[in-house]
């Protein structure tokens, strides 16, 4: 993490609304949101917003060389640095919105699980919306999707209409328990049984 402060710090500088940190997760944080990533089988797991693979690496360790991981990253210089950095990953240069259309140009179905890096405390109601409906859209019946909050945002306008809208996607959001290592600390989201799929 130490080692990707300055790439992390440069891009949260030139695009504060996209990356949305100044600093990569730790991986305390990272263990606890690929909690759900499947020791077993062959699953497709979506990460969004990788940054500069704190969750990608977690996710890689669970995988062990199974499924398919399709990491969508906005921001070109990480897509660009997460590609050559983690070759068996697909690392897509696409805005997280999409992620309905990019499953269907691999002929996928739908993701077993999606791993969220996002800062959806600094998105407007509008792009929570719409990148929610793709992630829901994207999910099986029975996937399950885990992203965070920094505890400190928790009481902020943007950060309660977020856990609104998880309440009214999922069946099931449970919170996990907060990071004090992480700097700054942090929370899980878990997410399970979309309740609807966008047409």
């Amino acid at each position: 993490m130490i080692s990707d402060a300055p790439a992390f710090l440069t891009q949260f500088v030139r695009h504060p609304l996209t990356t949305g940190a100044v600093l990569p997760s730790g991986p305390a944080l990272s263990r606890d949101i690929t909690a759900a990533v499947p020791r077993a089988g062959h699953p497709l797991v979506v990460e969004l917003g990788p940054g500069t693979g704190a969750f990608t690496r977690a996710i890689q360790r669970r995988l062990a060389g199974r499924g398919h991981h399709l990491a969508v990253e906005l921001n070109p210089a990480f897509a660009t640095d997460l590609a050559r950095r983690h070759p068996t990953v697909e690392v897509v240069h696409a805005d997280a919105a999409t992620l309905r259309e990019l499953l269907a140009e691999r002929r996928a179905a739908s993701a077993d699980v999606v791993v969220s890096g996002l800062p959806w405390a600094a998105f407007p109601a509008r792009r929570q919306q719409v990148i929610l409906d793709a992630v829901v859209g994207a999910l099986g019946a029975g996937g399950v999707f885990t992203t965070f909050a920094y505890r400190h945002a928790l009481p902020t306008r943007p950060a309660r209409r977020f856990h609104r809208l998880l309440a009214g996607a999922f069946d099931e959001v449970t919170v996990g328990r907060t990071v004090w290592t992480n700097l700054p600390p942090a929370l899980v989201y878990h997410c399970r049984r979309p309740l609807h799929r966008a047409p």
